[in-house]
């Protein structure tokens, strides 16, 4: 009875599946953009509108939320069942029959055009069917968790990065926030390794787009994992790679399913964490293959502007976030590359090697179908440590790139947590602090000079991004200060500063950390010896200035 019965839904199932596709309506304006640009605090965060400020990002259309009145028409519509919808794209995701849908467009003449989730259905575009063969099962995209006597820490997966050094300088994620977009955060809320950033009140909210509610501290323990590995902390056994940043938890992915409403909710997750003024968005997610396989995505398709979220992903980089996303786990399969949205061009995308630096097997590929490296870079996914989710006391050990990835993003919190810095060593206009670190980044990975497919450029050290960031910085704010010269450098206890000019009284010097602080002001410089010896060793910036001329230099205190 079992068999027939599971029979007869199967039938049922398939039979109403065919009757309807998903598909998104790109509309054709926004009429009151004029009206919400010119009252921004309508649409964004005080804290969203100052990150746009100190990386030089105007606000624009894009900002501004889909138009109410045509919004509510669409859902008036019987035959038609919105899902989602993107200010980003300008586009409402619904779900109906085909002809219903594409009536639609001779009924209202605000949509711009129809673009259906099964591409055989739209006028132009990519078909997906060539790739149909070897794509990889969708069910696999988690990797299980495994309990193990010898919990273990985090150091290695920490010091391979170099972590330790950002963290030794004072940059632990304070003043940063991070979005974890993902499938859940079960007992987030009562395990003792999230006590500190609950007590200390770094959990800032979030929301569940899967089932349009409150509650985040459900459906899946895959969130919880990958929150450990920024977040968690059990004094002398675990610390996170950004102990001290704030957090919004998302949900936007549905275990139980793949369908393409995921991509829209993640777009929808993008977009709240715009508006919230976060710094720094996680996503181990990726998207291939769905349950409908008309949806599927082919290799071709992953050029970063082919599939709805990685369009989104790029719109959420223009706003001023840094994005980093796992690679994908297909490695080892007949599908070997790298999902959506991690082939969008401005994502920083993870790839995993072990815990002795080794590639590991099941992290996808790149290139990009339009030849672009990828993934970037690699951290601890085979078998790092995470916190148990079902008790909170120990550690586990976990594989997969959804774990190098928070790793990684992390440490790119604690790293842009420098950008303070940078902005008060500034005075030059400067496009997107942002391109600098995330290339400061790439450029100190062990493989930069000679990237692959499954490495990208490498595992980074994040000693090196860091000295890449303030030279790169450095080098925006140098000016016309030629006879400069400051000895020795790295400093010990003093060091000198001479300039070939003869009006050397008209120039001062101050002295920075890198979380923006002066530590010392100079006034008068003239080839005089200034004392540091009441500096704590670490990295500084130096900024020479007079009424015309300035010049930034960093300085190394051993």
């Amino acid at each position: 009875m079992k068999k027939l019965i599971l029979f007869l839904f199967t039938v049922t199932f398939f039979t109403s599946f065919s009757q309807t596709e998903d598909a998104w309506l790109f509309l054709k304006d926004k009429p009151n953009k004029t009206s919400y640009l010119n009252n921004p605090l309508t649409m964004l965060s005080q804290r969203a509108l100052d990150r746009r400020a100190n990386l030089n990002i105007s606000l624009d259309s894009l900002d501004v939320p889909i138009d109410e009145n045509y919004y509510n028409l669409l859902k008036k519509e019987s035959k038609i069942t919105i899902l989602g919808k993107s200010k980003w794209l300008n586009a409402v995701h619904i779900q109906g029959e085909v002809d219903d849908i594409q009536n639609l467009i001779t009924s209202y003449s605000f949509i711009k055009n129809i673009e259906f989730a099964n591409k055989s259905l739209n006028t132009s575009g990519k078909s997906s069917s060539t790739s149909k063969n070897i794509l990889p099962n969708h069910y696999k995209k988690f990797s299980k968790t495994t309990s193990s006597f010898n919990y273990g820490d985090a150091e290695n997966q920490i010091k391979m990065l170099r972590g330790d050094f950002l963290h030794n300088q004072g940059l632990t994620g304070e003043n940063q926030i991070i979005a974890v977009i993902d499938a859940g955060f079960l007992n987030v809320n009562t395990l003792d390794a999230f006590q500190r950033i609950r007590e200390n009140n770094q959990i800032l909210g979030g929301y569940n787009f899967a089932d349009r509610n409150e509650n985040i501290y459900s459906r899946d323990s895959h969130g919880t994992h990958v929150l450990s590995a920024i977040s968690g902390y059990i004094k002398d056994k675990f610390t996170g790679t950004a102990p001290d940043a704030k957090f919004y938890l998302f949900i936007s992915e549905m275990v139980e399913s793949e369908t393409v409403l995921e991509e829209t909710l993640w777009v929808e997750a993008a977009e709240r964490s715009d508006s919230l003024g976060v710094d720094v968005i996680n996503t181990s997610l990726g998207y291939t293959t769905f349950d409908n396989p008309e949806h599927n995505h082919s290799y071709a398709d992953m050029d970063g502007k082919t599939t709805f979220i990685s369009r989104g992903a790029e719109i959420a980089a223009s706003r001023g976030m840094l994005l980093v996303n796992s690679a994908g786990n297909s490695g080892g399969g007949s599908w070997k590359y790298i999902g959506a949205p991690a082939d969008a061009p401005s994502v920083i995308t993870v790839g995993a090697v072990d815990a002795s630096r080794n590639i590991a097997s099941f992290s996808s590929f790149g290139p990009t179908s339009d030849g672009r490296i990828k993934p970037e870079i690699l951290g601890q996914g085979q078998s790092p440590a995470v916190i148990n989710y079902s008790t909170g006391e120990g550690m586990t050990s976990s594989s997969g790139t959804s774990f190098s990835s928070p790793i990684i993003a992390g440490l790119i919190a604690c790293l842009n947590q420098n950008q303070g810095f940078a902005l008060k060593s500034s005075k030059k206009t400067v496009d997107n602090f942002n391109n600098y670190l995330k290339q400061s980044v790439y450029e100190s990975a062990d493989m930069f000079d000679n990237p692959q497919d499954q490495h990208g450029y490498g595992i980074p050290n994040f000693e090196i991004a860091l000295n890449n960031y303030i030279a790169s910085i450095a080098a925006v704010n140098d000016s016309s200060i030629t006879e400069l010269k400051v000895y020795p450098n790295p400093i010990t206890s003093t060091f000198t500063i001479s300039i070939d000019n003869q009006n050397k009284n008209d120039y001062t010097a101050q002295i920075f950390n890198l979380l923006g602080k002066k530590v010392l002001d100079i006034k008068n410089i003239n080839s005089r010896i200034i004392d540091v010896s009441t500096i704590d060793k670490g990295v500084y910036l130096l900024k020479i200035s007079s009424a015309h001329q300035y010049r930034t230099l960093k300085l190394i205190k051993k």
